[in-house]
C-alpha cells in the first residue's frame, strides 16, 4: 500500500505509476486515475472534519471549565446554558466523527486499489514481450532426434498420473506416482537443505490464511479471482437466506433479469468463505510478523518454507497448460527476507544469486528476465522471471519470481522495526522468490536429461536424494 503522504506530495508521480504499470489496459488506467483524484479529494475531505471537529472539542473543554466556575459562583442559569452548548457541540463532534471514520475507510479502500511504484530502473512497457534478458545460463542441450515434451515421459514411465487426478478432483490436479512421487520429495529436501545452508531458517506455515493476511501481501483485492475459497455456508443456509431478503425486497421492475443479477450477487456474498488456501508460502512467511515490532539487530530475518499451493488460473488453456506446465496445486519452496530498508536492494541481489544457484546445481539452462512495469505485477516495485530451457517444448519456463516490493507489503501489515530502544517505528522492507517452484522445474529435468535409449539421467546433486541415478 502506498503512503497517503506518497499520494498526497506526489500525485503525478502516483499517476505515472498507474499508467505504467497497467500500459495495456486503458480503462483500468482510467478507473485508477480516477481513483487517485477521488483519493486527495477523500484526504482533504478526512482533514477538514479533523480540524473541525479538534476545534469544536477544543471549545468543549473550554465550555467545561466555564461550567465549573459558574457553578461555584452561584450562576446556575449562565452553566446550564454552557451546559446545553456542550451537548450541542458533543452531537457535532459525534456526527464529524463519523464523517471522519467514513473517510478513513474509504481513503484505505482507494489506497488498497492502488499499485505500487516501480523502480526507477524498471523499464516501462505493456506485455511480456517489453521485458528485458538480462543473462542467459548454460548451453540448451541437443539430440540426435526430436525430444519428447514431460507429458510423454511421464507417461512412459508412469511418474505422474493427470487422468486419475483430473477424475478424483479436476483438471490441474495430478497424482505424482513410484519414482515421480519420490523424485518429488527429492526436490523438496534439496531445495530446503540448500537455503538452510544459505541461512534461511525454515518454516512449516499454515496452508490457509484469512482475508487480512492475504491483503497484507497484496493478494487481496488484486488477484482475488486467483484464489480459492473456502466456502462456509451450506446451500440451505444460502436458499434460506435468499429466499427471506427476496421476500422482503420490493417487487422488481425489470422482471427475471434483475432478480437473477441480484440472486448471483446475493450468492456470491454468502458463499465467500473466511480462508483462502494459499497461493504461495509468500502469503503465511511474510505475514508472521504482521502487526509487530522488530528489533533493528535482528534484522535482517530471512525464511523459507515448503508448502503445495493452490491458483485458480482461470483463462488459461492451451499448449501453456498441458502436463506440469500450469496446474491448480502445485508445490513450492518460498525464500522471504524482511529487511532494512536501506539493504533491501543488496538482499534483492542475494535473494536472486539463492535462487539461481539451485538452478546451476541442477544442471538447467536458464535465463534471468528483468520484468517491465507492465508484467512485473501489482505489489512489486522492482521483479526478476527465472525461466528454464523445455528441450521437449522448445521454449522457455517460469520457475521463480523473484521481488523486492520495498515498504509496500509492509505498510499494508504495519512490520515496523525500531533503529534503537528509543526511536520510532520505521517500515521494514519485504522481499520474496521461489526457490523455487517444482512443476516445470520437474517438466525441464525430465525434458533436458531423456536418453536415446529412452532412460532419464538424473543430476549428481539429487542422487542422495532419490536413491537413483537414472529413471528407466
Amino acid at each position: 500500500m502506498l503512503d497517503i503522504e506518497t499520494v498526497r506530495s506526489h500525485p503525478q508521480r502516483v499517476k505515472e505509476a498507474v499508467r505504467a504499470k497497467y500500459a495495456g489496459s486503458p480503462d483500468e488506467i482510467d478507473d485508477l486515475l480516477d481513483r487517485v483524484d477521488e483519493l486527495l479529494e477523500v484526504d482533504e475531505a478526512r482533514r477538514s472534519h479533523i480540524t473541525e471537529m479538534q476545534e469544536k472539542q477544543s471549545r468543549q473543554n473550554d465550555l467545561s471549565s466555564e461550567i465549573g466556575k459558574l457553578k461555584r459562583e452561584g450562576k446556575d442559569d449562565e452553566a446550564e446554558k454552557r451546559i446545553e452548548q456542550t451537548s450541542e457541540l458533543k452531537e457535532e463532534i459525534d456526527a464529524l466523527n463519523e464523517k471522519v471514520e467514513a473517510a478513513e475507510t474509504r481513503q484505505r479502500e482507494l489506497l488498497l486499489a492502488l499499485p505500487n511504484i516501480p523502480h526507477s530502473s524498471v523499464p516501462v512497457g505493456a506485455t511480456e514481450e517489453d521485458n528485458e534478458i538480462e543473462e542467459t545460463v548454460g548451453d540448451k542441450p541437443s539430440f540426435d532426434s526430436e525430444p519428447h515434451p514431460h507429458w510423454e515421459l511421464t507417461d512412459q514411465h508412469d511418474l505422474v498420473d493427470f487422468e486419475r487426478g483430473a477424475k478424483v478432483t479436476g483438471s490441474g490436479f495430478p497424482f505424482y506416482t513410484g519414482r515421480g512421487a519420490r523424485l518429488q520429495r527429492a526436490l523438496l529436501n534439496f531445495f530446503l537443505d540448500r537455503a538452510r545452508d544459505r541461512g534461511y531458517q525454515e518454516m512449516q506455515a499454515p496452508l490457509f490464511v484469512n482475508p487480512e493476511s492475504a491483503e497484507g501481501t497484496g493478494q487481496l483485492p488484486d488477484k482475488e479471482g486467483l484464489m480459492y475459497k473456502i466456502k462456509e455456508s451450506s446451500p440451505e443456509d444460502v436458499e434460506d437466506e435468499i429466499t427471506n431478503r427476496l421476500l422482503k425486497r420490493e417487487e422488481s421492475p425489470n422482471g427475471e433479469a434483475e432478480v437473477r443479477r441480484e440472486v448471483r450477487s446475493m450468492i456470491n456474498d454468502l458463499m465467500e468463505g473466511d480462508f483462502y488456501p494459499i497461493p504461495t508460502a509468500e502469503v503465511p512467511l511474510t505475514n508472521f510478523h504482521r502487526d509487530e515490532i522488530i528489533d533493528g539487530d535482528d534484522l535482517p530475518l530471512k525464511y523459507c518454507g515448503y508448502t503445495p499451493c493452490w491458483r485458480r488460473e482461470a483463462g488459461s488453456y492451451g499448449a501453456d497448460v498441458r502436463g506440469l506446465n500450469r496446474l491448480h496445486q502445485f508445490d513450492k519452496v518460498e525464500l522471504v527476507h524482511i529487511v532494512h530498508p536501506d539493504e533491501s536492494y543488496r538482499a534483492l541481489d542475494t535473494l536472486l544469486r539463492d535462487a539461481e544457484s539451485a538452478l546451476e546445481a541442477l544442471g538447467l539452462p536458464y535465463r534471468r528476465l528483468l520484468m517491465c512495469t507492465g508484467d512485473m505485477g501489482f505489489t512489486q516495485a522492482f521483479k526478476y522471471d527465472l525461466e528454464v530451457w523445455s528441450a521437449g517444448q522448445e521454449r522457455w519456463l517460469e520457475v521463480s519470481s523473484i521481488s523486492n516490493f520495498e515498504a509496500f507489503q509492509a505498510r499494508r501489515m504495519q512490520i515496523r522495526y525500531r533503529p534503537e530502544p528509543e526511536a520510532k517505528p520505521r517500515l521494514v522492507h519485504t522481499l520474496n522468490g521461489s526457490g523455487l517452484a517444482f512443476p516445470r522445474i520437474l517438466a525441464a529435468l525430465l525434458e533436458n536429461n531423456q536418453q536415446p535409449d529412452g532412460t532419464i539421467e538424473l543430476p549428481d546433486v539429487l542422487h542422495s536424494y532419490t536413491g537413483f541415478a537414472q529413471i528407466e
